[in-house]
């Protein structure tokens, strides 16, 4: 039996686009689906649900934003956001709905394909897989401790509960906002000083090399990710 081929949900109001995606997209063994508007992407996702979702944040009814928080209320398909405005706060409003990456247009293809290809590696949850490996380190999320060259790693409270919302997400950039309400609570989506201090403190305990982080990666202006 053939292995179902991955539906793609490729929203986006430009003719041209949805065409040459489809055709790049099918010829690399998925079954492409396509809308020009807010209302149809959620429609066409109603209809069929998809395994990932490229959406322009431009559309002609509804905000991108917006068809994200939608989406979000039932589908846990990713949603990798195509946007080509030049503000970060609207790609960071999309990621604190629940979008799971942003490509800024004009993009490259090659770009676009690896992308999708990480979500696709990310499909089982890290909720699912009770040991993490961040670089030399292991992450034992159900006995709550970090081993690294078979010592234990100290942790804060705070520091536990933040490379716990990095690991859990692994290949999601988070934004500031989202990680400050997650880790400190509400009220403290502001304080970026406080994430960056304890980003600092992560990195230096489990990064190889504290200033050049491989894999507790921050993406300026925007949030940070875990690679693994």
């Amino acid at each position: 039996m053939s292995t179902p081929r991955p539906v793609v949900l490729v929203v986006d109001d430009e003719p041209q686009l949805l065409r040459t995606l489809g055709i790049t997209l099918r010829a690399r063994g998925y079954d492409v689906h396509t809308a020009g508007s807010g209302r149809q992407a959620l429609e066409e996702a109603a209809a069929a649900p998809p395994d990932l979702v490229i959406l322009d944040l431009g559309l002609p009814d509804l905000d991108g934003t917006e068809v994200v928080t939608r989406l979000r209320d039932w589908c846990s398909a990713p949603v990798l956001v195509l946007s080509g405005r030049s503000d970060s706060s609207d790609k960071v409003d999309a990621l604190d709905a629940g979008a799971d990456d942003y490509v800024t247009k004009p993009f490259g293809m090659d770009e676009l394909l690896a992308r999708m290809r990480a979500m696709a590696r990310r499909t089982t949850p890290a909720e699912d897989q009770p040991v993490v490996k961040v670089g030399d380190a292991v992450v034992d999320l159900a006995a709550r401790r970090v081993i690294l060259h078979d010592e234990e790693v100290r942790l804060t409270p705070t520091e536990w509960h933040l490379l716990e919302a990095l690991v859990r997400n692994p290949g999601t950039l988070m934004s500031q906002r989202r990680l400050l309400s997650e880790v400190w609570g509400p009220g403290y989506e502001s304080a970026r000083g406080n994430l960056r201090l304890y980003m600092a403190q992560l990195r230096k305990k489990l990064e190889a090399d504290p200033a050049r982080p491989r894999h507790l990666v921050n993406e300026p202006g925007m949030g940070y990710r875990f690679e693994p």
